[in-house]
């Protein structure tokens, strides 16, 4: 599985080869193969986090063919790839939220979100599977609220820290070569 993902990776930084390059290669090669997460939540992961860096063309191709490879439902695929939109949803809103609700009387005078999220209540992949997912896409788009809530979340569910740990590398090195490809 991981084979196909690095081998999307490298193809995507062929013509790179400065230390920034090297270095943004190798941290996504360790972060797919050297990490505590499994190779269906790496496969998983790069897909949401593809779909929310812009990368969808590079990485995530490759993604779903390692997904399929893995023996991972299509509808479990899907639902990667859509976590990014829910969670992007999501995040604008709580980014919005937590600036707001310093002020005093402010969390009240707004009330509650009023944004439809059933398909947080029970994913196909399973709850683990998709917190680990809105972490590290909360960690992509900068929403501080989100990250927190759902590292939370994570240990009450007793997943290590260190498996929290290599979802942020994940999400930071798919986000940083989406960074370099930006034109």
């Amino acid at each position: 599985m991981s084979h196909s993902l690095i081998d999307a990776f490298d193809a995507a930084m062929a013509d790179r080869e400065s230390s920034v390059a090297k270095d943004l290669k190798l941290n996504f090669k360790r972060a797919v193969t050297d990490s505590a997460l499994s190779a269906e939540e790496a496969a998983l992961a790069v897909i949401s986090f593809a779909r929310s860096s812009g990368l969808d063309a590079i990485l995530g191709e490759s993604a779903h063919r390692a997904a399929l490879d893995l023996g991972l439902a299509p509808e479990l695929v899907r639902e990667a790839e859509e976590s990014a939109a829910i969670m992007g949803m999501l995040n604008v809103y709580y980014r919005f939220r937590h600036f707001v609700d310093k002020e005093p009387g402010a969390a009240e005078a707004y009330g509650a979100a009023k944004l439809r999220m059933q398909s947080l209540a029970q994913p196909a992949m399973g709850k683990e599977r998709f917190e680990l997912l809105a972490i590290g896409v909360s960690m992509i788009n900068g929403c501080e609220k989100c990250v927190v809530s759902h590292e939370k979340a994570l240990m009450q569910m007793g997943v290590t820290r260190e498996k929290i740990h290599d979802i942020a590398r994940l999400a930071a090195s798919v986000q940083g070569l989406a960074v370099l490809l930006r034109r």
